[in-house]
């Protein structure tokens, strides 16, 4: 819902960054896995409790997301199999950060919490990953969220406000099991609004 307001503005900055990568070795699939590996040892911060350090983690994370795109267009060397790793990647994280929290917290209530929105968060995964496949059948194309290896098709939850969700739960992980419910509803309602959609364009 967010990220058609986010992306003009991060994007001009992203490509400026990008564009002094054109004489380097940093490719974008190197700055997609530095940021994987960002993620990963965020979430094994999350599990030691270090908050502090686990959010600026993420942070970095979330930055090598945003970054790895606009480095691989810039060197001209966007790929499908880029553009698989990266959303691959994302994936990972998304699911493995609340249960590194939840792990944290440790309570049935935490546990109970994450496997809500875990499932959630796959029903949205797939929902998303279903229409990119059909839209790419029908040859359709969006630049709403720039230009991607896929369609991305629009939703409640989406990358900007999953980060904020994620962010939310290092600076305040006393209500950990809130804010997954939360998350997690509007995770559902986002699955159901892009069957909706999916159902007028593709009938």
């Amino acid at each position: 819902m967010l990220d058609g307001i986010i992306r003009p503005i991060i994007d001009p900055p992203l490509n400026t960054i990008a564009s002094f990568t054109k004489r380097s070795p940093l490719t974008g699939n190197m700055i997609t896995i530095t940021g994987f590996l960002f993620g990963v040892c965020a979430c094994i911060c999350a599990v030691q409790s270090f908050y502090v350090y686990t959010l600026i983690l993420l942070i970095l994370n979330r930055l090598c997301d945003g970054l790895d795109g606009a480095v691989a267009r810039a060197r001209n060397e966007s790929s499908d199999f880029g553009g698989y790793l990266d959303i691959m990647l994302d994936f990972i994280i998304y699911a493995g950060f609340p249960l590194s929290m939840a792990l944290s917290i440790n309570t049935l209530e935490s546990y109970q919490a994450v496997a809500f929105v875990l499932f959630a968060i796959v029903t949205t995964g797939v929902s998303f990953l279903a229409y990119a496949i059909i839209a790419a059948k029908k040859n359709l194309e969006t630049t709403q969220q720039g230009k991607k290896s896929f369609f991305f098709s629009n939703g409640l939850m989406e990358g900007t406000e999953t980060i904020i969700f994620l962010c939310l739960l290092c600076i305040f992980p006393i209500y950990f099991v809130e804010a997954c419910f939360v998350f997690g509803a509007l995770c559902l309602m986002t699955t159901a609004l892009r069957i909706r959609m999916a159902y007028y364009d593709f009938k």
